[in-house]
């Protein structure tokens, strides 16, 4: 009576994997990162606006946050199957999704920098003759600057995880490769695709934080002359 033969090995880690699928995976690691520098990127750039009018305008602070918030709670499936028919299957759906799930961190972490200014700062600006809008732009976002960091922080990490879900529409990065292990079992691809993930989202994370220290060296003086007074 003979034996029956042993599976074959599926390890949830693997070098052979990555020798004989290394062009897969990296050019699933370089959409993952494109998509999510593309993706904050843009978000910034309509968050800032949309932040100062907030502070500028604290009636439509509501509105706005609400809208973002709203936004941010659909599920992305959903939220795929809405633009799929009017953007088409690929890129551009992702990157509209991204964007918009983005909006509610960014915009909510520059309205809260600008409230905490320090309202002396706001005094002696006003006292130099600043008006409104100079104030805004040279003197309380500057100030801000620390919170919006923090906010693109969260917003970078949290993008580096949305990607994946682009997969429904052929467009999620590390996503495919997640997938397609999934639906072949086969665990060092999965794996592999998992951990590029956890340390893609790290690497962003740590880069993002320098950048903030680099355009805030005042809060870091700050915090220096603190500990020494302490």
């Amino acid at each position: 009576m003979h034996r029956a033969a042993d599976p074959p090995p599926n390890p949830w880690f693997s070098w052979t994997y990555l020798e004989r699928n290394g062009e897969d995976v990296a050019r699933a690691l370089e959409q993952h990162v494109s998509l999510t520098l593309q993706a904050i990127a843009i978000a910034i750039v309509v968050a800032v606006p949309l932040g100062a009018l907030a502070h500028l305008r604290p009636r439509l602070a509501g509105p706005v946050l609400g809208t973002t918030g709203v936004l941010y709670t659909i599920p992305s499936l959903a939220l795929f199957a809405v633009l799929a028919p009017y953007t088409g299957i690929g890129r551009v759906t992702v990157l509209i999704g991204l964007v918009l799930y983005a909006l509610l961190v960014l915009v909510r972490g520059v309205l809260v920098g600008l409230r905490g200014v320090d309202p002396a700062v706001r005094d002696a600006a006003r006292g130099m003759g600043y008006g409104r809008a100079r104030m805004l732009w040279t003197v309380e976002l500057p100030q801000a600057l620390p919170t919006v960091v923090s906010a693109v922080r969260l917003a970078t990490v949290t993008t580096v995880a949305l990607v994946t879900v682009g997969v429904v529409v052929g467009f999620g990065g590390l996503g495919q490769l997640m997938f397609r292990g999934f639906r072949s079992n086969y665990h060092a691809e999965i794996m592999t695709a998992t951990v590029l993930c956890l340390v893609l989202a790290l690497v962003l994370d740590l880069l993002v934080a320098l950048a903030g220290r680099v355009l805030t060296p005042w809060s870091r003086d700050a915090r220096v002359l603190s500990g020494a007074a302490a």
